[in-house]
């Protein structure tokens, strides 16, 4: 009876609501070139905030845009890579459309941040899209906090050809960091995808000139540790950011429009660190990080800029465990270190009255040594049932102790990265050659000398691409010297760690040959070993070997074997480097050179350097003697 007398107010309901409806829907191209005719009044498609979500740069050959996205997937227009414009008035098209059986195919699920950002443009429009929901990109969000930001710089590693001048990440945190250690917030890192088929040399070629591209990755934190603390043995500087929640939030939702996207990959400019930067300024509009960086983004540098822009909120360190171990065993007595070499190989040594006998702080370093040096070798070489049983044993004797503190390496103010001298180099040296005066004018693209100033650096390692020296006399300039690589990697050994020290050098160069010099190709490499002797201190001696091209040898590749050994020593404000070095060729042409070089620090990025060089070859010795003012820049 009652479903009787209320069934022509349901009816009435019914026909009113699919009138909206029908009206709603009838509107819609109404509302849409409303939308549009707004959009273009206003020329939306200008501001940075939308110029930001496409990755588009000025592009100096049309005079309009170009977007650094190299996925067609990334735009609706056919001509969006080009035009901000167009892409706009597509994308807010298929905003408008219905979302049809896959609502996250629909382009507010699919590009959130532009959505969100054109909705706020459009006060009390868009509302056809309130009821779409986005299970995939929900689902997404549950692992991914949305709170704060720090970037991440693991130091430099030599011996992984990608990571020779550091890396940058971002990791997001969640609001309440008492809930959950850092490690299980959420790494972003920018990255090339690389063919595992790949060598070094096709690595480094691809790198160069685009040969590949680069995803966006959100992986957790806690994986990138291991990567980078553990497995490569890498200190990692940790930059707090003072971004907001709600800017966190646009990183956040940008990712997810970045999922899958490809990116052409630069190893010196468009690489990691730029990328980064460019997420930055979508999350705070106004910020102008990447215009500083044309040739190259090398990733201290772009830590620098994030500094300069006032966005760093504080600083933690987190030491590899290499670096942790080091810095224990230097607290150490010689003895001390024996003792704990014997724990590792022995734990019942823990009961031996030459152990016992030490003082209670004494036995906690050596024991806290000795685990973490078990760790190390299990990441190393594998876990070991004597390695295990040794590691059980001491860490039950280290859980005895009420009081026992685990101490980790710390570091000093100018040990931090950003405060190292800029990676790009100019300097202009006088001198005399084989008593002829001479004037070189130098250009280093990156980024550090083993004589440079080491504050920010890892100290024993020398890495430079793209140097050239230019020589002028009074008779002639010539080319004196282009270096493509030159690295050199002095790590030094102990009972503990025995690493190979080595070089690689390659370019062209003068070679003083019947009596005239003569512009010369060579590769050059070496292997061997390094001591740190005293502080600040390093002996090392190395056996090298070189293949040169020179138009007066008879051979159009020429090999040497030689040597290549010295002394280099840091003080407070300047360096010492000692180099004895030399070849012998297989056509009884020989070099043999004593190189002494002496930088004094003037202020960060100001120094002078002191250069003497003395040569013997067949028939001639000669000398040089320079001094040079240094200027480092980006």
């Amino acid at each position: 009876m009652l479903l009787k007398k209320i069934r022509p107010a349901l009816s009435f309901i019914f026909l009113i609501s699919q009138s909206i409806v029908y009206a709603a829907e009838n509107d819609t191209p109404n509302l849409l070139q409303q939308d549009i005719q707004f959009l273009t009044t206003h020329q939306l498609w200008n501001h940075d905030e939308w110029l930001n979500l496409l990755h588009y740069q000025p592009d100096g050959f049309s005079g309009g845009y170009l977007s650094q996205v190299d996925d067609s997937a990334f735009f609706y227009s056919e001509n969006g890579k080009h035009n901000p414009q167009q892409e706009m008035i597509e994308t807010l098209k298929q905003i408008y459309q219905p979302p049809g059986n896959h609502p996250d195919s629909h382009a507010k699920c699919r590009f959130i941040a532009r959505y969100h950002w054109l909705k706020n443009k459009l006060p009390d429009r868009l509302s056809n899209t309130s009821n779409i929901q986005c299970p995939e990109y929900e689902n997404w969000r549950k692992n991914v906090p949305e709170n704060k930001v720090s970037l991440i710089f693991p130091a430099y590693h030599l011996n992984s050809p990608s990571s020779m001048f550091g890396h940058t990440l971002l990791r997001i945190d969640a609001a309440d960091e008492e809930k959950g250690s850092t490690l299980l917030s959420m790494a972003v890192n920018f990255g090339a995808t690389i063919d595992i088929e790949d060598n070094s040399l096709l690595f480094a070629v691809k790198g160069l000139f685009g040969g590949y591209y680069g995803n966006f990755i959100v992986t957790p934190y806690y994986k990138k540790i291991k990567e980078y603390n553990r497995h490569e043995n890498r200190d990692i500087w940790e930059y707090a950011l003072n971004l907001t929640a709600a800017e966190t939030l646009r990183i956040v939702e940008h990712l997810w429009e970045l999922k899958d996207i490809n990116f052409d990959y630069y190893f010196f400019d468009e690489n990691c660190s730029y990328r980064l930067l460019e997420l930055l300024e979508v999350a705070r509009p106004g910020l102008d990080l990447k215009s500083q960086f044309g040739l190259t983004a090398i990733p201290v540098d772009t830590v620098r800029s994030i500094q300069q822009a006032g966005l760093i909120n504080g600083i933690e360190y987190r030491p590899s465990q290499t670096t942790n171990i080091n810095a224990l065993l230097k607290k150490m007595t010689t003895k001390q270190q024996q003792q704990v070499h014997q724990l590792t190989t022995h734990a019942d040594y823990m009961d031996h009255p030459d152990f016992t006998s030490e003082p209670t702080e004494s036995q906690m370093m050596i024991l806290d040594t000795a685990y973490r040096y078990l760790r190390y070798q299990q990441n190393e070489q594998g876990r070991s049932e004597s390695n295990a049983r040794n590691s059980y044993r001491i860490l039950n004797r280290i859980n005895q102790y009420t009081n026992f503190v685990s101490s980790a390496a710390t570091y000093q103010a100018q040990q931090q990265p950003e405060m190292g001298h800029l990676s790009k180099r100019l300097a202009i040296a006088i001198g005399e050659y084989r008593t002829e005066a001479f004037l070189d004018l130098r250009f280093r693209m990156s980024f550090h000398d083993l004589e440079d100033n080491i504050n920010g650096f890892l100290e024993g390692a020398q890495i430079n691409m793209g140097s050239l020296s230019l020589r002028m006399t009074k008779d002639e300039a010539q080319i004196q010297q282009l270096d493509f690589i030159d690295i050199f990697s002095l790590t030094p050994r102990n009972a503990f760690f025995q690493p190979l020290s080595w070089k690689v050098y390659t370019g062209l160069e003068q070679q003083w040959i019947h009596g005239k010099q003569h512009l010369t190709g060579h590769v050059t490499a070496g292997a061997g070993v390094t001591y740190d002797t005293w502080r600040h201190g390093y002996i090392y001696g190395l056996i090298t070997a070189r293949l040169e091209t020179n138009s007066q040898f008879d051979a159009a590749i020429t090999p040497a074997a030689g040597f290549s050994t010295g002394l280099l020593h840091h003080f407070s404000s300047s360096t010492v480097h000692l180099n004895i070095s030399g070849e012998e060729f297989n056509n009884d042409e020989h070099r043999h050179r004593i190189d002494f070089k002496y930088n004094f620090v003037i202020s960060r990025n100001h120094s002078m350097a002191l250069r003497w060089l003395r040569q013997r070859q067949p028939d001639t010795l000669f000398s040089q003697l320079e001094l040079a003012y240094q200027y480092y820049f980006h």
